[in-house]
């Protein structure tokens, strides 16, 4: 379980590019969206330009087929966005989230195919669901 204490503490070492690779997982990105939904002005705004730096700062190009992604960023923020609205605090969200199937790294796939999840054009801009629409 994550403590509010943990969440800022990754929050803020992400958008100061100082966090270890090895901790920007599933678990780790939808800490970082949490985050962001609670401490900046506009998480849905701020958080590509947020990923993209961070991205650079650990040696991961920002590509056609690697890197930031838009599709990913939007549906996880919107996801997160959920969670916070039914939970009594950020800690709470978080850990529900985390319990639940979009915990799972996969969650994606139930709603995208594999091709258009990771096709250039859902790297770069928002696409759809083409399996099932989002529930949020």
């Amino acid at each position: 379980m994550f403590t509010e204490a943990e969440i800022d503490r990754i929050g803020e070492a992400f958008a100061a590019r100082t966090l270890a690779k090895s901790a920007w997982t599933h678990a780790g990105h939808f800490t970082a969206a949490i985050w962001a939904l609670t401490r900046r002005r506009d998480a849905f705004a701020e958080m590509p330009s947020l990923i993209r730096a961070y991205n650079t700062s650990v040696g991961t190009p920002n590509t056609h087929d690697s890197g930031y992604h838009e599709t990913i960023t939007v549906a996880s923020l919107r996801c997160a966005a959920v969670f916070l609205r039914e939970a009594p605090s950020r800690a709470d969200a978080l850990s529900a989230l985390l319990a639940s199937r979009y915990g799972r790294s996969g969650w994606l796939l139930a709603h995208w195919t594999h091709d258009r999840l990771f096709s250039p054009e859902a790297r770069r801009s928002w696409v759809e669901p083409d399996i099932e629409r989002l529930p949020f």
